[in-house]
């Protein structure tokens, strides 16, 4: 049986602490634009907040509805994206972002949300929740932590999630469950954090089982962690009548659909096979250290340094001066910088 007590207190202190955010309404107030909620939802999956909020700013700016976004060229959105990281967000906002122009607008239930291309079961939720109102169970990483602290659940990632989902299904409230969507993220981001929680500012700390069991930070209970393989690769700096040669990353895989500079085909199960795309010297520049969900990556990179330039493949010669306009993903402006400084 759910506890009525805990919406009530959540959304009392919500209405006085929620995080002031460019994507939220205020407490109480009507439902934001589903675009404006939908495009912060898919920006925030594994992205801190403070990174995400210059990028919804510069994206709601240059594409205010989701109409400009569907009619955008797919590579100015995949360029704007560049340095938000997990690229494939970005090719799903661009399919998510056609289908629904292609419908007159979002659907406003969480199981149509569903069906479109790139939402997950949180986004559904979370849109359905905040932006039309819908009592959906909106469970991310932070509210996994307040409520399985809250209940003490003992069963271990990623089993405790479905009795965590069915706890936040009971306790949030037909009245306002987006706020109260939002009041378990905030709670969970800035009162019951991941080290440290701070207790005597809790709302709910009445409430809490895992408080009253004396070890709230032992929840949620995560399985050890397992060592992320490392792997080493190469990349190759081109430049010519300055520019630089870049190529476009097959849109399907690690970085898919971004613009980067020529590598040697290292992937998440093997190293790169060490092989330049063009006969000639190089020139060692240095390496650059790069972390993924599922390994490490030493990249070295190496610099045309003499020899006939032939063809260089499918690509594109992109001007030296304007190098942050290729949007290049972090890794390889990582490399780009190390190159330009090695020719210093």
């Amino acid at each position: 049986m759910a506890n009525p007590i805990i919406a009530e207190k959540l959304l009392g202190w919500y209405d006085v602490h929620a995080r002031r955010l460019p994507w939220r309404a205020p407490p109480g107030a009507p439902p934001p634009d589903p675009y404006r909620v939908w495009l912060s939802e898919v920006m925030l999956q594994q992205t801190t907040v403070a990174a995400v909020i210059p990028y919804f700013k510069a994206f709601t700016a240059r594409w205010s509805t989701i109409e400009a976004l569907a009619a955008a060229p797919e590579e100015a959105i995949m360029a704007a994206w560049a340095g938000l990281g997990y690229y494939s967000r970005a090719r799903n906002l661009v399919a998510c972002a056609r289908a629904v122009a292609a419908q007159g607008g979002f659907p406003g239930t969480e199981a149509d949300l569903r069906a479109l291309p790139g939402l997950g079961a949180y986004t559904a939720a979370a849109v359905a929740a905040i932006a039309f109102g819908e009592r959906a169970a909106v469970v991310d990483a932070n509210v996994e932590r307040v409520v399985s602290r809250l209940y003490a659940i003992d069963a271990p990632l990623p089993g405790a999630r479905n009795p965590i989902r069915e706890r936040v299904a009971a306790i949030t409230p037909a009245k306002r469950p987006g706020d109260f969507a939002q009041a378990m993220m905030d709670m969970g981001a800035t009162i019951c954090t991941a080290r440290e929680p701070r207790c005597l500012l809790c709302p709910l700390a009445d409430e809490c089982c895992a408080r009253d069991a004396g070890d709230p930070a032992r929840y949620p209970v995560k399985p050890p962690k397992k060592a992320r393989p490392e792997r080493v690769g190469n990349c190759w700096w081109i430049e010519g009548d300055e520019h630089v040669f870049l190529v476009r990353r097959p849109g399907e895989g690690m970085l898919g659909g971004m613009r980067a500079l020529p590598d040697d085909g290292w992937n998440a199960a093997r190293d790169g096979h060490g092989e330049p795309p063009i006969p000639g010297e190089w020139r060692h520049c240095g390496s650059v250290r790069h972390s993924f969900t599922h390994f490490h990556l030493t990249l070295h990179v190496h610099a045309f340094a003499e020899g006939p330039m032939g063809a260089v493949g499918n690509g594109e010669w992109w001007p030296l001066d304007d190098l942050d306009g290729a949007g290049l993903p972090t890794l390889f402006a990582k490399a780009a910088r190390r190159a330009l400084a090695a020719g210093d």
